[in-house]
């Protein structure tokens, strides 16, 4: 199928990276090359970009799409979590510009084979490194009652999350369970009628915990924030755009963490624990899209972009 993802707050990150001849950047999560692409457009003629992307077949397309940049990007197959040893690696002692697009791609969503959608039967994978790791499937057929609640409770905030557990350790002592359709089945029979949302499919919030489980979203993300900043050069900008309250809280409260001064206790006549800023956060609140790019694109009406520069 066809590559199709539309970048988030597109205008509104890149120029928030400060754009400039001669500067570095990365992409930690390429997707569509979107950003990849306006950010080369606006650092021309010889901004340079590592673009980071752990799904080979994003890789692949982003090869084609930003191949008339020549030298001035290189595409690399990571997670993002290996940034430190991805510019190691290269010899890149610091860069001028970080931006991150989490989540899920529209073209991994669209693409039932990913097992991404909820909509569309296929086998339950949601890996987003289709080489490495757990399946959904194996957790959802290996992971205890308790295992699955505090997924679908923590990750989903499901609050049929129990109920929903127990339908599936049930269900699969009578078959394996293999595709979305099949766990779309198990939450419909688990999540009452009547306390179905009407604008919300019921299946939503599982699948979202399922994918950040399977990929251990959050665990990589409150890993690769302070290495992030350590990355960057001084007064080089952190960009990072979030799709669900999850996220945006990690975010938001790594950065706060990492502005902050000195800890002493107020009393103490001088500061002791010489703890300074490593950075200073530009948006105090998120920049969200306007009202015509949800129009437009009704997958941004959830994204929220935070950005920091550091001292």
């Amino acid at each position: 199928m066809e590559f199709k993802h539309i970048s988030v707050l597109l205008e509104e990150t890149v120029d928030m990276l400060l754009p400039q001849q001669g500067k570095v950047f990365v992409d930690c999560t390429m997707g569509g090359a979107g950003h990849s692409r306006y950010l080369l457009e606006q650092s021309a003629p010889n901004g340079k970009l590592i673009a980071i992307d752990q799904d080979g077949e994003a890789c692949a397309e982003g090869k084609r799409r930003l191949a008339e940049f020549g030298d001035r990007v290189e595409i690399v197959q990571a997670n993002f979590s290996e940034l430190s040893t991805v510019l190691a690696e290269r010899g890149i002692s610091g860069v001028d510009g970080i931006m991150m697009d989490l989540g899920v791609s529209s073209y991994q969503l669209d693409n039932k084979d990913r097992g991404f959608s909820y909509m569309q039967d296929a086998a339950l994978d949601m890996r987003m490194n289709p080489t490495v790791g757990k399946t959904a499937a194996d957790i959802l057929n290996t992971a205890t009652e308790d295992e699955l609640n505090d997924i679908f409770w923590l990750y989903g905030e499901e609050k049929w999350a129990r109920r929903i557990a127990k339908f599936v350790v049930a269900e699969r002592e009578n078959e394996s369970i293999e595709t979305t359709g099949q766990l779309v089945a198990i939450i419909k029979k688990a999540v009452p009628a009547g306390a179905r949302q009407e604008d919300q499919h019921p299946a939503k919030r599982c699948f979202q915990a399922l994918r950040i489980a399977v990929n251990d979203e959050l665990g990589v993300l409150e890993r690769v924030l302070p290495a992030a900043v350590a990355c960057l050069n001084p007064g080089g900008r952190l960009c990072v755009i979030s799709f669900h309250s999850l996220e945006d809280r990690i975010v938001k409260n790594i950065m706060k963490e990492l502005a902050k001064g000195c800890t002493c206790p107020p009393q103490l006549p001088v500061c002791v624990c010489g703890k300074k800023p490593q950075i200073k956060i530009i948006s105090r609140k998120p920049i969200l899209p306007g009202a015509a790019e949800i129009a437009a694109n009704p997958r941004a009406r959830s994204a929220k972009l935070r950005v920091a520069e550091k001292f």
